[in-house]
């Protein structure tokens, strides 16, 4: 049920494989701010979200070569951008020896939540290991489904389901722990 390449996306491919930089920004234009959305779900934090979507865009006519054409360009520059803000993440914990602490509150909050309870959620979400958060962020935040999400991280759709079941597991012991 993959979508392939629409003609456009093959022509901008094309072009980006050929270092055009006026290829680079059509796509920025189209992709930058999914590709935002991604990271700082994934990540919780603009600035790191935005050095992200540098990162990614800077890299973009190197990696467009990995493309194969097997689905839509969309899809893969997620995946891409998936993993990205996952190494980072991992990078981060690696270098100092915890998943750097969430300094922003999660937006989709109903307007009458308590700061303490936005406080508690985020520290217990801040807990969870990355490959749960990622798997919660992208399912709960986002509105991805299982397969989506299954697609953008590179894992089964039945490792997405329990990582999903772990991660609210994660996040009641951590809530009902205080």
């Amino acid at each position: 049920m993959t979508k392939e390449p629409t003609p456009l996306e093959v022509e901008i491919i094309a072009r980006l494989r050929l270092g055009e930089a006026d290829a680079l920004a059509v796509v920025y234009d189209r992709y930058a701010a999914t590709v935002y959305r991604i990271a700082y779900g994934l990540l919780r934090d603009a600035a790191e979200a935005e050095d992200l979507v540098h990162d990614v865009f800077v890299g973009l006519s190197r990696a467009v070569r990995t493309f194969e054409g097997r689905g839509s360009f969309e899809a893969w520059l997620k995946r891409v951008t998936a993993r990205a803000a996952l190494m980072r993440l991992r990078r981060q914990r690696l270098r100092r020896g915890y998943v750097r602490q969430q300094r922003q509150l999660l937006s989709p909050f109903r307007s009458d939540a308590s700061v303490a309870a936005r406080l508690d959620l985020e520290r217990a979400l801040g807990a969870l290991a990355p490959s749960l958060r990622a798997v919660f962020v992208l399912k709960e935040v986002h509105g991805y489904s299982h397969a989506e999400i299954a697609e953008l991280l590179g894992i089964t759709v039945s490792a997405a389901r329990a990582r999903l079941c772990r991660a609210r597991r994660g996040l009641r012991s951590n809530l009902t722990r205080d």
